[in-house]
């Protein structure tokens, strides 16, 4: 049983992602990467901005009924995002110049996509 719901959350994680690729792509964002993977992190999409190098969470929630799904990108979170997006710059010295931003996209079911930019910003204790 468990399984089944693991595959169906997965799924619609995956279409939320999609979701959010679409409507930032529509809005003029260009494609850097996706789901980028090291150990201790992820993050859902990586997009260009004008000059700002953006790294987007997504977050899904069916309903809002016990939290938001921006709120869910807690302080911890934030952490792993900073340290995973310090590992994408490193991996990739031709972006580490532009200017870095950490934004979310909030969707959940039935409303429309909120997209929270400059959600979140380092500092000294992040790191």
């Amino acid at each position: 049983m468990g399984r089944g719901i693991a595959r169906r959350t997965g799924t619609l994680g995956q279409r939320a992602e999609n979701a959010a690729f679409r409507f930032l792509r529509d809005r003029g964002l260009r494609p850097v990467a996706r789901n980028f993977r090291r150990r201790g992190g992820e993050i859902d999409i990586i997009m260009l901005d004008g000059g700002a190098l953006v790294f987007i969470e997504v977050r899904y929630r069916r309903s809002a009924a016990f939290a938001a799904p921006s709120v869910t990108v807690d302080t911890r979170k934030q952490r792993k995002l900073i340290r995973t997006a310090a590992l994408f710059a490193a991996a990739h010295r031709h972006l580490a110049n532009h200017e870095m931003r950490f934004d979310v996209v909030a969707i959940e079911e039935g409303k429309p996509v909120h997209w929270i930019r400059d959600a979140f910003r380092p500092d000294d204790s992040s790191l």
